[in-house]
């Protein structure tokens, strides 16, 4: 015997909002079971589960880090690595960690675990086997939909460091890019020259 469901009309917004609900389950799961160090991502509408970054990775977000702090002209700026941002529009529900993000101090005193984009500076990534293609997609869309105003992306397989600024409509309106050992100019109101010599390996 075969059985067959009711006919019924399709409604796309129930379930567009059932899917959203199960991934996000899924989601949440795979965040509490996730080893520590180990990332969980939800881009697009996709979970993302990314190892720990290896030494020459870490390496260059150091890097990053210490220039931003010596060399940025706005002393109420900090860096942060490992804090969760929230990417309305790439998805139902989506969820990042960026490897760097630059914001006024204050802007993530909430308890929760992800938050509201709208006060970063700048948010970077560096590239890894494991990532390198959502860094250079998805995420590039992502923040350019939540507004971040700058997107520093370092290529480790390209030998590359891409400055992408001017957000607008979801996608960055400027594009800069610099082979290793350059140097390229970070936008206001961080206003410095990043130097990228010792990000080669």
């Amino acid at each position: 015997m075969t059985l067959t469901a009711p006919e019924r009309e399709p409604d796309t917004a129930t379930d567009a909002q059932a899917m959203a609900a199960m991934v996000e389950y899924a989601f949440e799961e795979l965040s509490a079971a996730a080893p520590e160090g180990w990332r969980v991502e939800l881009i697009e509408g996709d979970i993302h589960v990314v190892p720990p970054a290896n030494g020459e990775h870490e390496t260059i977000v150091s890097h990053l880090v210490r220039q931003a702090v010596r060399r940025s002209r706005d002393g109420a700026l900090l860096t942060f690595t490992g804090i969760g941002l929230r990417l309305p529009g790439s998805s139902p529900v989506g969820k990042a960690v960026p490897d760097l993000v630059i914001a006024p101090e204050g802007s993530f005193s909430s308890p929760e675990e992800y938050h509201d984009p709208a006060p970063v500076v700048l948010v970077g990534e560096v590239t890894s086997p494991s990532t390198g293609d959502n860094d250079r997609g998805k995420k590039l869309r992502g923040y350019a939909r939540a507004g971040v105003p700058c997107y520093l992306l370092v290529d480790r397989k390209a030998g590359t460091v891409t400055v992408y600024g001017e957000p607008a409509e979801g996608r960055y309106g400027r594009e800069d890019s610099v082979q290793f050992s350059g140097k390229i100019a970070l936008p206001d109101p961080l206003g410095f020259e990043l130097d990228t010599s010792a990000f080669a390996f």
